[in-house]
């Protein structure tokens, strides 16, 4: 018989506290066979959801609930309190009583009220103190209290009597019928004094007494995890925080044989009393769109009708098909049975924001399966384009919302989100959370610290950790530690065992939460650490198993680059141009570069194996971009999907079809199911599932390989394509494509969603060369390649590219044009590029050059007023060069300065002026011969300020010497038979090693002429790791690999050639 519920249980949600994931805490109860477990993280419901998940796939009760400390000292309050308590609702701050030393309490909700009660006051608490923090006393407890709560106190018999007792008269004022004290029992040698003690207070206050554990974990093996924790929270040593650390390993989840022997029953059988009474659920939640957007002589139905009447009006004006007009009024009626119809116009309104302010946005994933959504201008992917499966978007069979994905220009991004407060108001609007976790380096210097490790080695081996291992010790083998020791080995244990640990919660990139009332009722709400910005406890996962609304506002840097190409497009080109009107021309020339896998800097196709593809599939429309950006993923390649589909776009006469309904599902394919949308009509027409159950195959293809549930899916596949005449071997072929899937495969919406954005920029790239490098160094950093790779794929293409110079740049680079050349600019670095140098300098140049070109580096460093460090971030980068000549003299000239500018500070004004003056037209007498520096020097001090040089590719030096030894550059490759063994070297520009690639790496050299594909087998990966992994210049010994136009160099031997650089700082994008 089932005779206890746990009431005081805190989760790894609890950050740096609880040492067990809420799932494990609700797995042990069961086992243990309580009949109900509360959750009540420290002023937080972080972790309930996962809770309430676990627990309804068990026989086990959940309650929600939250644990505080009431403390008088704020803990780091924010600044502007009192506009917070008016945001809140609530009064003014008033001074502290003496009840707020450290009363600890538990409040569980009773029911659905209750819930929302608790929810505010946490949220209350929460925006009252920094991010991470919360702050919480006895007048707001009074003034914010939960009725419909239950309510645990915890006293802390260490505290006078007289404190206690004020504490319990406080609290019996507060509540009467839901009021108990927890006796938390835990072996500490005082467990008989302590139970007497509370028995007495609670009976001469009439408090009832229950049993609680106080929970920490859900194991005791746990416990040294918990004392790693705390040592972490305080910063200590784990040899030094003494009686911080628990005495013993008590508080876990204990059996019940074991409580009976420490509590009388009758405590034990109040905690059912407590647990009976606690009937709230999370499925109880529902969420209420905005409303307020639709007008008063309109339903919100009428009015989606309406706006997307006039949407077909736009997009159609010389009329619509009879086909897309059956598709809008399907997905309307869906919408209508859903009622849905205040999220599409909530979408709708943010995007209409967007485009008043001129700020580029555009609509993707599933969302752009909806006719709708492209008529609402929320999408740009034309169902007359693609094959749109609305279900893939919504379906009636799915308990939870629609999910529309937006991405906005990430540099104007900001102006939306400050849109959406404004509009909704902060106590009705909130951003995800994303739960930052443990991972290997974190853990290893948190861990590192609370072992009392020499801070030299904790930074050696969170430095160390390497970007690809299956564990800790595989990230670390080339750190050259001794595994033998101890410390260690105790390193390595504690930190693999925090990895996945939640560490604290962050904002989301962008998914945004909009309730019709308070928020704060639904989720608690909290402060970010970006001003304006705060954010709910729950992440998305959280929102999406609970069915809620989530509106993301996504950042995209190359909406951002595109924009500003076409404004500098637009600022010289005789014919104006946008987004819309590129996207409207099939240009063949565009499509040659990208055939020619043309395409450094371009969106989605400018990877190293998009790139390697683009030669093989050769990309010739516009839907061959949509397949192209969806094949070079995970699924396809896993399933098997790629060398058939290239097979068939060489020999048509391959395409074979077992039916008419299968020819209309995969023709636009080939036959060969690429897109999610595929399998789902698939699935539909071949083995006769419903659009919703085929919604259920694709989430559960998605999630197999870490949550299974795919097998039942195979049963129904087969016979239900064995009903309708399919052969076993073709339903096979498609559960293998399907279980392909697993690794990740794009749906057909978006990815017609980025080829648009993949053309557009291939366009501006091809057309205006210039303009689009300039456009993507002033939205650094995105993408693969950094600005040194894409300045010299940039002069490669002829465009001429100048120097940063003091007289000439702005904070951005720019465009110039000379006189002969109006149509063909220049490409002028920008101040941004230089490093070290302040935004606020950049401008006091600009400002102060608006009254005349500076005439000296005294002329410069006076009118500017630039500090040390800006004006020697000038030098070392050589932006002083026409003032002072080579990089040396700017460097004596700007050290020369300093000593005479300091002399006016006790000046008057116009001493000050003439002295000014005076300096600015004198050299200080002295004309020193410094030491030219070599080209080499140039060079390296080129990467060392900047990170590029204009000067020669560092190769280019090294050339003589390579041709000596018959070492190949990049551009004689193509003149190269296959197989031929050759040596070749470069800069390490890229490395990646694919999930998917079966521990094949994959590095990119750069050298004068070019790039050079590598291919690292896995033997010699392993056998050359240090290199793979580190190594900036390496030789490698190899033979050419040809096919269709792809050039690779299959490596049989690496040298790591770095020294050859010296101290010359070239990092590589790294990815996995």
């Amino acid at each position: 018989m089932q005779t206890y519920a746990e009431l005081h249980c805190i989760s790894n949600f609890t950050f740096l506290r609880g040492a067990s994931f809420p799932e494990e805490l609700v797995e042990r109860a069961e086992a243990l066979g309580y009949r109900a477990i509360a959750i009540t993280d420290e002023c937080s419901l972080s972790g309930v959801v996962r809770a309430h998940m676990a627990a309804k796939e068990r026989r086990i009760k959940l309650i929600i609930g939250s644990e505080f400390v009431l403390q008088d000292a704020a803990t780091e309050s924010v600044q502007d309190e009192q506009a917070i308590r008016k945001d809140l609702g609530e009064s003014p701050a008033r001074s502290r009583n003496a009840l707020n030393n450290g009363m600890r309490i538990v409040l569980l909700a009773l029911n659905r009220k209750g819930y929302g009660e608790l929810s505010h006051l946490i949220s209350c608490a929460r925006r009252l103190a920094s991010k991470g923090k919360y702050r919480i006393d006895s007048e707001l407890l009074q003034e914010k209290f939960p009725d419909d709560c239950a309510l645990l106190w915890i006293p802390n018999l260490k505290q006078s009597d007289a404190c206690i007792e004020s504490q319990a008269s406080y609290l019996r004022a507060l509540t009467v019928d839901n009021l108990w004290i927890a006796a938390e029992l835990l072996l500490n040698g005082h467990d008989r004094l302590k139970l007497k003690r509370l028995r007495k207070l609670g009976k001469r206050f009439d408090i009832s007494v229950c049993a609680a554990g106080g929970v920490y974990m859900h194991e005791a093996e746990r416990r040294i995890v918990q004392d790693t924790l705390t040592a972490i929270r305080l910063s200590q040593p784990l040899t030094e925080i003494g009686y911080a650390a628990e005495p013993n390993s008590q508080r876990h989840l204990r059996s019940i044989e074991q409580l009976k022997k420490l509590y009388p029953t009758q405590l034990l059988e109040e905690t059912l009393v407590i647990a009976n009474r606690c009937n709230f659920s999370l499925d109880e939640l529902r969420y209420e769109y905005p409303s307020e957007l639709v007008p008063k002589e309109h339903t919100a139905h009428s009015w989606l009708w309406q706006l997307t009447k006039e949407g077909i009006k736009k997009r159609w004006p010389q009329g619509i098909s009879k086909k897309n007009k059956e598709l809008i009024r399907h997905e309307m009626r869906l919408i209508k049975k859903l009622s849905y119809e205040h999220f599409f116009l909530t979408v709708h309104e943010i995007v209409c924001f967007a485009k008043e302010k001129n700020i580029y946005c555009q609509g993707r994933g599933s969302a752009a399966n909806s006719a709708v959504c492209y008529c609402l201008g929320i999408t740009e992917v034309s169902p007359d384009h693609t094959e749109l499966l609305f279900e893939r978007f919504l379906s009636p069979e799915r308990f939870e919302p629609p999910d529309i994905d937006v991405d906005f220009e990430n540099s104007r991004r900001e102006e939306v989100i400050q849109h959406i407060y404004e509009k909704y108001g902060r106590h009705r609007t909130a951003i995800a959370a994303t739960v930052v976790t443990y991972r290997s380096r974190s853990a290893v210097r948190d861990v590192g610290k609370a072992l009392g490790l020499d801070d030299e080695l904790i930074d050696r081996l969170a430095k160390s950790v390497f970007w690809w291992g299956s564990d800790l010790e595989e990230q670390l083998s080339d750190s050259g530690v001794d595994y033998a020791d101890p410390k260690i080995k105790t390193l390595l244990t504690l930190a693999q065992s925090l990895m996945g640990f939640p560490r604290h919660l962050s904002q989301h990139v962008g998914g945004f939460v909009i309730s019709q009332g308070s928020l704060s009722h639904l989720v608690p709400i909290e402060n970010a650490a970006m001003v304006d910005r705060t954010i709910i406890q729950w992440d998305k996962d959280d929102l999406e198993s609970l069915g809620l609304l989530k509106v993301d506002v996504l950042a995209l840097g190359m909406l951002s680059a595109i924009h500003k190409a076409i404004d500098l497009v637009n600022s010289y080109n005789t014919e104006e141009i946008g987004m819309d009107r590129i996207s409207l021309k099939e240009d063949s020339k565009v499509y040659d570069m990208i055939c020619e896998a043309d395409t450094v800097g371009v969106f989605q196709i400018e990877s190293r194996a998009q790139m390697s593809m683009l030669p093989r599939l050769k990309p010739r429309s516009y839907y061959d971009l949509v397949i192209q950006i969806a094949i070079v993923r995970p699924g396809p390649i896993q399933g098997d999907m790629v060398h058939p589909y290239l097979e068939r776009r060489k020999n048509p006469h391959k395409i074979k079809y077992e039916s008419e309904a299968v020819r209309e599902t995969l023709e636009r394919t080939l036959g060969v199911p690429i897109f999610q949308e595929q399998i789902m009509k698939l699935a539909m027409v071949a083995a006769g599932f419903s659009a919703g159950e085929a919604d259920q195959l694709r989430r559960a293809m998605a999630a197999w390989k870490k949550k299974g549930g795919l097998e039942p899916f195979r049963d129904r596949l087969v016979s239900g394509m064995g009903a309708r005449g399919y052969s076993e071997d073709f339903a096979l072929r498609i559960y293998s494509q399907i279980k392909g899937f697993g690794d990740y495969g794009f749906p057909e919406s978006h990815s017609a969603s980025f080829a648009l954005l993949a053309y557009v920029s291939s366009w501006l790239k091809c057309h205006h060369p210039a303009a689009f490098c300039c456009a993507l160094l002033n939205s650094q950093p995105m993408g693969f390649y950094l600005p040194a790779q894409l300045i010299q794929d940039a002069a490669r293409h002829g465009v001429v590219v100048l120097t940063v110079d003091v007289n000439e740049s702005y904070y951005d680079s720019t465009l110039e044009f000379g006189k002969n050349m109006p149509d063909k600019p220049a490409l002028r670095l920008g101040f941004a590029l230089v490093k070290g140098l302040s935004v606020v300098g950049a401008e006091s140049i600009c400002v102060a050059r608006s009254s005349g070109r500076f005439r000296s580096v005294q002329d410069l460093l006076s009118r500017a007023a630039l500090n040390k460090k800006d004006s020697e971030s000038l030098a070392a980068a050589d932006a002083l060069s026409t003032l002072s000549g080579d990089r040396h003299r700017a460097f004596w000239t700007v050290a020369g300065a300093d000593k005479p500018l300091s002399f006016s500070e006790n000046l008057s004004d116009s001493q000050a002026c003439r002295q000014a003056l005076a300096i600015e037209d004198c050299d200080f007498g002295v004309d020193v011969l410094l030491p030219v520096p070599s080209e080499a020097n140039n060079i390296m001090a080129d990467y060392a300020s900047t990170g590029f040089t204009l000067r020669r590719h560092p190769m280019a030096l090294l050339r003589p010497h390579l041709d000596l030894y018959k070492v190949m550059s990049a551009s004689s490759l193509p003149s190269i038979h296959h197989e031929s063994l050759i040596k070749a070297v470069g800069i390490v520009t890229s490395r990646q090693r694919p999930q998917t690639a079966a521990g094949v790496t994959f590095l990119t050299l750069e050298d004068e002429s070019g790039f050079i594909n590598v291919v690292v087998w896995p033997s010699l990966g392993e056998k050359q790791r240090p290199i793979v992994r580190r190594a900036v210049l390496i030789g490698v010994v190899g033979h050419v690999q040809k096919s269709d136009g792809v050039i690779h160099l299959i490596a049989r031997q690496l040298v790591d050639l770095s020294h050859w650089l010296g101290a010359m700082n070239l990092p590589s994008r790294d990815f996995t």
